[in-house]
């Protein structure tokens, strides 16, 4: 581990959060020397590197320039994902104060992103939780849908979380079918986002429409329809898997 003299005379990237938010001075992850920002170092962890430079988390809440990580969606991906994994972890760290087993006050292991108790032996990990994001392509039309959750009015495509004993391409099936009342066909994988809201790992698929007509359930969607790739609604920014799958669909869409 990295000493608090050398920590504090070293450049490098700063994450200080204590759960959802993080200090953006500037709409920026702040980067220099501790000494410089105003920071106190002290149990100060190295979470990675960027562009050459350490990033170290500090498990604090600045008094203002607190924003999401959200607003770093539009940066470097690298960057983002090590801004997530900070925020991941001190709100880890902030919610596992004491022992789930027996209650006693946890520590920080220094070799691990872990928790230990010494009174039980217990040692506990940041929970990772699984989730499908799919686009489902009809024609030349995607599926976009209107979740409740969102507060601004923008279409998306479908997801959720994995189940207990679950397989992803299951949940795939299941959640669509849940959320929208219509069958798939020729699910195919695309790749991974980490998500750290609070602590998901989005994993991205592609799929046809099978049969069904759309049905929505209240609880998780406003509204859901065909749109037509040409003519689309308002969809998620740029940086998010989402958006991905939507632009990867629109070219296959165009292919056929």
């Amino acid at each position: 581990m990295v000493k608090y003299n050398q920590m504090i005379e070293q450049e490098g990237w700063w994450v200080c959060s204590e759960g959802k938010d993080l200090w953006l001075p500037q709409g920026q992850l702040p980067f220099g020397k501790a000494s410089e920002l105003d920071l106190n170092p002290e149990g100060a962890l190295q979470i990675g590197e960027y562009q050459g430079k350490p990033c170290y988390l500090i498990c604090q809440h600045q008094s203002a320039d607190m924003e999401s990580v959200r607003r770093l969606l539009g940066d470097d991906k690298r960057l983002f994902q090590l801004a997530g994994r900070g925020v991941q972890l001190a709100e880890f760290y902030r919610s596992h104060r004491w022992c789930g087993y027996c209650g006693s006050t946890m520590n920080r292991s220094k070799r691990e992103f872990a928790c230990l108790c010494e009174h039980c032996g217990e040692r506990y990990y940041p929970q990772i939780a699984p989730c499908i994001i799919i686009a489902i392509r009809k024609g030349k039309q995607i599926l976009l849908a209107q979740h409740q959750r969102h507060k601004q009015p923008i279409f998306t495509v479908l997801a959720g979380f994995v189940e207990a004993g679950e397989t992803l391409e299951e949940c795939a099936h299941r959640e669509v079918m849940e959320e929208s009342g219509i069958a798939i066909k020729n699910l195919r994988y695309v790749a991974s986002q980490p998500w750290p809201f609070p602590h998901s790992l989005m994993c991205a698929f592609t799929a046809e429409y099978d049969s069904g007509e759309i049905e929505i359930d209240p609880k998780e969607l406003k509204s859901a329809d065909w749109f037509d790739v040409s003519q689309l609604p308002k969809i998620p920014e740029i940086g998010t898997i989402a958006r991905r799958l939507i632009e990867d669909t629109i070219v296959l869409c165009r292919q056929n």
